[in-house]
């Protein structure tokens, strides 16, 4: 053969990989709604930046008939580009081959494409969309799966790791997105779950459908399992490539810096936005967007554990982490899931270097017998370990409520916190003030004429000498009392000071965080 045969034999070989289960198959996936695993990388990669790697590799196993079936790829695309010209490395699943299934080379590849993006320090990008493990192969599929789960632990925190769900992800295949850094799921599209409606239906009798299930507005709003939720996979990449955007390639640097954007108040002071009324509830995603930059930000695990509010966002053009109690849902009280998301979240920006706002209005933690049941002590506490574990700049802002453990817990200056400010109507104490002058005025109240109106003169006494901000910002708990107005500008110096931060901690092989 002479190279002119050698040039058309390549050519052929390619375009057999790339027409990946045919042309019957790959109609049935658009006719099931979703894009090609091809198409995918073209809309998650900057333009004609993607290098595919293994195009040729292909199954080993002669059970169940598969000796002479051809899986071109087996099942995956495995590769890298850029994204807003900086590399990471992807796999796509190919639900047109096999039904994207799992086999040992088709692990092999995904685990191949994650160690180079650990030894390169840039991000793995997971496009999945897979029947589970490839029954044909038995063991050697439950190890592939295996293997790709340790490495998903290697790299945590090491670089970013994003898993979109573009399909089915049944079984054994979940933990690897769950073991990742974040989850985005698509609308009618996506399906996560452990067990399949069929088998629940033979083993429980109970009849759900596979949305019912594992859907992802289950997963948005309900298990807490995804991160985000798009109603399209267009949307879903490009909100993809948007949160790389504000994270480093690595744990070893700085996340990419913005210009800095001022923020547009709408006409709508600041100080209009919270009530005087400690008992009125409102947005403190409004009080966000008067703080951060242009007033935009990225809300994280929006409909899960809704009293609590994450979300990625730049101040300065840095940057940032956001948890803010969200007094619109349960008084912004601290809950079990609340407790959860929020201390996962601080793990995940301490990770990738990115500095913590913590807005603080939250009467305490949630009371109630079902939640010292479901463990809320354990639960709570994940937040207490994460805030004090981290050892990025972290900025506190209590802008009304401070109370007990949770403010605390809340990134206190106890916790870590570098520094706290406080608005001038902040209450910071052990409990609300009318509840603790029930408790310390209990005698002189029920034996007054008026009861109501000693209780309420007590309440203001209590407020006046112990639960304003000034009592906290004597003993340097608070580093400075200020008016909404200059809120921004003196988080944005601070931000400023505290980019030299570094911290010593003991040397040890890890703490024993209480999961």
């Amino acid at each position: 053969m002479g190279m002119a045969e050698f040039l058309a034999e390549l050519k052929d070989r390619r375009e057999q990989a790339v027409r990946g289960g045919g042309p019957e198959q790959v109609a049935k996936q658009r006719q099931n709604g979703k894009l090609t695993a091809r198409e995918r990388l073209e809309l998650l990669l900057d333009p004609g930046t993607f290098v595919e790697i293994d195009q040729f590799v292909t199954h080993r196993c002669t059970n169940f008939g598969l000796a002479e079936a051809s899986i071109p790829g087996d099942g995956v695309v495995t590769g890298y580009g850029k994204i807003d010209g900086r590399t990471v490395f992807v796999f796509s699943q190919d639900f047109t081959v096999l039904g994207g299934t799992l086999g040992e080379m088709h692990a092999r590849k995904i685990c191949k494409i994650m160690d180079l993006a650990g030894q390169a320090r840039a991000p793995i990008i997971g496009l999945n969309d897979s029947g589970g493990a490839r029954i044909q192969e038995g063991v050697d599929a439950l190890n592939g799966y295996g293997e790709i789960f340790r490495r998903n632990t290697y790299l945590s925190g090491l670089v970013p790791q994003l898993s979109v769900i573009l399909g089915p992800c049944a079984g054994g295949a979940v933990y690897s997105p769950a073991l990742t850094d974040l989850v985005f799921m698509v609308e009618g599209v996506s399906r996560m779950f452990i067990t399949g409606p069929q088998v629940i239906r033979a083993v429980t009798g109970e009849e759900v459908t596979a949305e019912e299930l594992g859907g992802a507005r289950v997963h948005g709003n309900t298990s807490g399992v995804a991160h985000f939720v798009s109603p399209s996979e267009e949307e879903c990449l490009r909100l993809v490539r948007e949160v790389l955007g504000y994270l480093p390639s690595n744990n070893e640097e700085a996340p990419p810096r913005a210009p800095v954007v001022e923020p547009s108040t709408n006409g709508q002071p600041l100080e209009e936005i919270v009530p005087d009324d400690p008992k009125r509830a409102y947005d403190v995603r409004a009080v966000l967007s008067h703080l951060v930059d242009g007033g935009r930000f990225l809300e994280v695990q929006a409909g899960f554990a809704t009293n609590v509010v994450c979300a990625l966002a730049r101040l300065n053009g840095y940057s940032i982490g956001v948890i803010a109690n969200q007094p619109r849902f349960l008084a912004g009280c601290l809950d079990i899931n609340a407790s959860d998301k929020a201390a996962r979240f601080v793990r995940f920006c301490d990770a990738f270097n990115l500095p913590l706002l913590t807005l603080v209005d939250t009467t305490g933690y949630l009371p109630g017998k079902q939640q010292e049941y479901g463990g809320i002590i354990r639960h709570g506490a994940k937040l207490l370990y994460a805030y004090a574990e981290a050892t990025v700049p972290k900025l506190t802002v209590i802008l009304r409520k401070a109370y007990g453990g949770a403010y605390l817990a809340m990134c206190s200056r106890a916790l870590g916190a570098d520094q706290v400010l406080a608005w001038p109507g902040a209450e910071i104490a052990v409990m609300g003030p009318e509840g603790a002058a029930d408790i310390i005025f209990r005698r002189e109240i029920s034996a007054a004429a008026d009861p109501d109106k000693v209780r309420e003169e007590k309440t203001k006494e209590y407020r006046r000498l112990f639960a304003n901000p000034y009592v906290a910002a004597a003993r340097g708990f608070v580093a400075a009392v200020v008016a909404p107005g200059e809120t921004r500008a003196y988080l944005c110096r601070a931000l400023e000071a505290l980019q030299g931060k570094k911290e010593a901690r003991p040397r040890k092989k890890h703490g024993n965080i209480p999961l």
